[in-house]
């Protein structure tokens, strides 16, 4: 009798037994297939990442004799190889190169270098727009090992260093100022685009001298502009003390898309050139997650980050600059582990469609607002230097996507 009980239970519990085998089959089968698609999905951002960057960074070199295609009164400004407008394209082009080992890229950034004997622009010799080209003579020195490429930068610091500014932090307009200054204290770095420009620089300079004199001198610096510039409560950069009070037509606060982006995307730029034993890495972290929590609950349901972020009506079109920059800045921390919520990803993701979407099949990169320092209209063929940098600095991170 136990035999027959035995046996008729094992033939009421076959059916279940395979029905289980069946579905985990199934279930197995069906985690392939995810795992296939995420990998293929993947895949296909990695590809759009490069080709991205490859088009977007020929179109610019292709143009680098011709700005017929920028307003008259940009051009000038724009030409200059030691200006900021190509200083930050350059930034963004070192990191593409360097992404895609590039020896062609190389070449051209080695050739424009020594066509402008490594130097800075003089006539504003504090001004922090005018050190941010010392990036991409730093990263020569250290792709190539020629300690010529900086010896100007070197000098400049140098005097900077024996005669450090102490004007105050404030815009004031009013104050008498000297040539293509808004105002005296832009000796310092008293505007939010300063810290992409500048300090990062000072930094790779003192790495490539081990003489830590030059970014004590940078870290003292950015630390007393965020102290200043960052608001805690939005997580976000006021562009400059100008902006503390200011309120749009729509009665928002004015936080400048751009404004924010120079910061975000000097932020993980920074980080990876600190030695790993720095005493202020985590700090720079920690200002980081804060901005990317200010940044990434205010991102448009299109992807792109608005001109002004807390009003949306304020410019309603696309713009291009502020999103490469921002986008950027998350893809570093989702691929480097800081970033873990989902939330993160989902907006890197929206945020690199919205720059698919703005790049021509010729590789030139429209909806970049002009040079100004306020959210500001924007035309679907507007086009910049630094928004190509932005989206090549975007590009580099997103060829990394998912690894």
């Amino acid at each position: 009798m136990n035999l027959v009980f035995k046996r008729i239970g094992f033939l009421v519990l076959l059916p279940f037994v395979l029905s289980a085998c069946v579905s985990d089959s199934a279930l197995q089968h069906s985690n392939s297939q995810t795992v296939s698609a995420n990998n293929e999905s993947i895949r296909a951002i990695q590809l759009s990442a490069h080709d991205i960057g490859s088009r977007a960074s020929q179109w610019q070199v292709n143009h680098l004799d011709n700005y017929d295609y920028l307003a008259e009164r940009y051009r000038i400004g724009s030409a200059n190889p030691k200006g900021w407008i190509q200083a930050a394209f350059y930034i963004g082009l070192t990191r593409w190169t360097e992404t895609v080992e590039d020896p062609a890229l190389l070449a051209h950034i080695a050739q424009m270098a020594k066509a402008e004997n490594y130097a800075l622009r003089l006539s504003r010799g504090k001004h922090a727009d005018d050190h941010a080209i010392g990036q991409t003579y730093l990263w020569l020195a250290e792709q190539t090992g020629d300690h010529n490429t900086y010896q100007p930068t070197q000098a400049l610091f140098d005097e900077i260093l024996a005669n450090p500014s102490t004007v105050s932090l404030e815009m004031d307009e009013s104050l008498p100022k000297r040539h293509a200054y808004e105002s005296p204290c832009q000796d310092r770095w008293c505007w939010s685009d300063a810290l992409f420009m500048a300090p990062r620089t000072w930094l790779k300079l003192g790495n490539i001298t081990q003489d830590p004199a030059y970014f004590a001198f940078a870290d003292s610096e950015f630390w007393a502009t965020v102290d200043y510039l960052f608001s805690e409560e939005y997580g976000l950069f006021f562009r400059d003390s100008r902006y503390f009070e200011k309120t749009s037509d729509n009665g928002k606060p004015v936080f400048w898309s751009r404004g924010n982006g120079w910061v975000f995307a000097a932020l993980p730029l920074i980080i990876d050139d600190l030695p790993q034993d720095h005493p202020s890495r985590a700090r720079y972290i920690e200002l980081y997650k804060k901005n990317a929590a200010g940044l990434q609950r205010i991102q448009n349901a299109n992807g792109y980050w608005p001109a002004s972020l807390l009003d949306p009506d304020k410019v309603k079109t696309p713009e291009v600059s502020g999103t490469g920059f921002i986008t950027f800045g998350l893809a570093w921390g989702v691929n480097n582990g800081i970033l873990t919520e989902p939330k993160y990803r989902q907006s890197v993701l929206n945020g690199w469609s919205a720059i698919e979407r703005a790049v021509e099949p010729s590789g030139r990169v429209n909806w970049v607002q002009q040079v100004g320092k306020s959210p500001d209209p924007v035309s679907k063929y507007d086009t910049q230097l630094y928004g190509v940098g932005a989206v090549l600095l975007a590009a580099s991170e997103m060829t990394k996507w998912g690894q």
